[in-house]
């Protein structure tokens, strides 16, 4: 059996002029931050954001040329643990970004869901 210890990173894929956009939601709207990113042989450009020190999307716009054609469309969402609860809400409404808030077990865990410019779900989860 496989020894996976949790999720690494997602790859996300997107036309250039949703480049900037994506990248700009995910670090005002979901708190991650830009980090080192290696030279890809090809030929791809994005960026690499970070959660702390591990880089947890990997965002690109494929090849040269900007496509995107991979993947089966099948990507249903991403969900990233949280802190910050209040700080992130305020934060969205702020932006007016629409969101769906969900409370779990009396309060045990909330969700924030919210959509990306590339219109992929983003579940963020608070745990107290």
């Amino acid at each position: 059996m496989a020894g996976v210890r949790g999720l690494d990173h997602i790859n996300l894929r997107v036309p250039t002029d949703l480049l900037e956009p994506v990248r700009a939601f995910y670090i005002d709207m979901v708190g991650l931050h830009d980090g080192p990113r290696p030279s890809m042989s090809s030929g791809s450009h994005g960026y690499w954001l970070y959660a702390g020190n591990a880089a947890v999307v990997h965002l690109s716009t494929g090849h040269a040329g900007g496509s995107c054609g991979e993947g089966n469309g099948y990507f249903s969402h991403v969900a990233f643990a949280c802190t910050e609860l209040e700080t992130t809400r305020a934060r969205l409404d702020q932006a007016q970004v629409p969101h769906r808030i969900a409370v779990l077990d009396d309060g045990a865990q909330v969700q924030i869901f919210v959509v990306d410019p590339a219109g992929i779900t983003v579940e963020l989860n608070f745990r107290p």
